[in-house]
């Protein structure tokens, strides 16, 4: 199968998920201590950490999440299990530190995610009420940053934008980034034994990945000039947003003015 294919599926399996999910939610949750292939659903929330969120972990700006999956019990301890999660994260500048609000960029981005997971349960649940347990695996996600327009609100997508000159002949190191990405989800939770045939988990599951554009800001302004040439005023309006504050800025910044940190990657969670 061609990697065309492979992400045609992905894609595919991605858009009709919450349909899926609504489905799944409808019927009675029920499952079999006795059989090893069990239903997975959770419900919580999803966050980023990166150049518009700079609290490592906080429930500040936060969105609803969602997924589905199932889980097969290899032993009474260990388990493997794919899933597909849906979420959203955002930014925005005006509740980031003091020292940044001053760029006024703001972001949001839908997180969609296949994985595959193992994950180890420290205490055996049909001999105790509650077990700490851990995971890891890999994972294929999608997301396509965007803001609004100011005055009409209507949504605008970063990407195309190339707001740090990404794709620029002017500047060949800076490659376009790609809105699909492999990240390595891990974390830890603990998982109480509710019924024989059922059980609840409470965890926090990060993502590693390997782009620093989940929030489309990553390193230096380029050339006013440069961009405007290229993809026009409304590229210059979003690369810097620090005029449309009563008090800020009109001027766009110098060449090479940090506008993020290039030296760590972004993450996000569940």
């Amino acid at each position: 199968m061609s990697p065309g294919n492979t992400v045609a599926i992905f894609v595919s399996l991605i858009v009709n998920m919450r349909k899926l999910l609504f489905l799944l939610l409808a019927l009675p949750f029920c499952g079999y201590a006795q059989r090893k292939l069990n239903l997975t659903l959770f419900g919580g929330f999803s966050n980023y950490n990166g150049d518009l969120q700079s609290k490592r972990f906080t429930t500040d700006q936060s969105k609803g999440a969602i997924g589905a999956g199932l889980r097969y019990e290899v032993s009474s301890k260990f388990a493997v299990h794919g899933n597909l999660m849906y979420g959203k994260v955002a930014g925005d500048d005006k509740r980031n530190e003091p020292s940044l609000r001053h760029r006024n960029l703001n972001f949001e981005t839908r997180i969609y995610e296949g994985n595959l997971l193992a994950d180890y349960t420290f205490l055996d649940l049909k001999e105790h009420a509650v077990s700490p347990y851990v995971f890891a695996g890999i994972a294929l996600y999608r997301f396509n940053p965007y803001t609004f327009d100011t005055l009409t609100g209507r949504k605008v997508y970063l990407r195309p934008l190339s707001t740090e000159g990404q794709g620029l002949s002017q500047y060949p190191d800076r490659k376009p980034y790609s809105i699909y990405q492999i990240g390595i989800p891990f974390g830890a939770g603990f998982r109480f034994r509710i019924t024989d045939n059922a059980t609840l988990g409470y965890e926090i599951g990060l993502r590693k990945l390997f782009t620093d554009y989940i929030d489309d800001v990553s390193t230096t302004y380029v050339e006013r000039a440069a961009l405007l040439a290229a993809r026009g005023q409304r590229a210059v309006d979003y690369a810097y947003r620090g005029d449309e504050l009563k008090d800020g800025n009109p001027n766009y910044p110098s060449y090479i003015t940090v506008r993020g940190g290039a030296e760590f990657k972004d993450w996000y969670y569940f």
